[in-house]
């Protein structure tokens, strides 16, 4: 499987400039950091979680642990993970467990955590299990620029 259509037609339409890294078949994200070799606190992972006003996904490093009650707390929304049949209907163009954080290209808000938006280059999955996206980190900053930002996770 190759970058996922949805994803790159938006990277393409914001002119992100990008690298793809290919890289083993994994099934985690600190599976994925080590077979990239890339640092695992600049590996990116997304979460989806879901109330009666939607969908939102939360982006963070591998190395941490979404906070739901601090996430609660901050939105003032009682938000609950999305079941995988959920995350297959949103992103019909990536397999389960290889989500991008980049929930704008799918109409989804997405969150950032703060502990991203400092430091250099990242890496996140591109749609599949064998392929992440490179971007600099000001690339990064750029494409998400409007994003709401918030401490939402903890090192695991």
């Amino acid at each position: 499987m190759a970058i996922a259509t949805t994803l790159e037609n938006f990277l393409k339409a914001h002119h992100v400039a990008y690298d793809v890294v290919t890289h083993p078949r994994t099934m985690t994200s600190m599976q994925t950091a080590a077979q990239a070799h890339v640092p695992g606190n600049r590996l990116i992972k997304s979460v989806v979680v879901e109330d009666d006003q939607g969908y939102l996904m939360v982006a963070l490093p591998s190395t941490h642990r979404l906070e739901l009650g601090r996430l609660h707390h901050q939105l003032q929304r009682q938000l609950g993970l999305a079941t995988e049949g959920e995350l297959a209907g949103l992103f019909k163009d990536c397999e389960l467990g290889a989500i991008p954080p980049v929930g704008a290209a799918y109409g989804i808000e997405t969150l950032v955590d703060d502990s991203l938006l400092q430091g250099g280059d990242v890496y996140f999955e591109a749609g599949d299990h064998e392929e992440l996206i490179h971007v600099s980190g000001e690339q990064f900053r750029n494409l998400f620029a409007d994003a709401k930002h918030g401490r939402y996770s903890d090192h695991l």
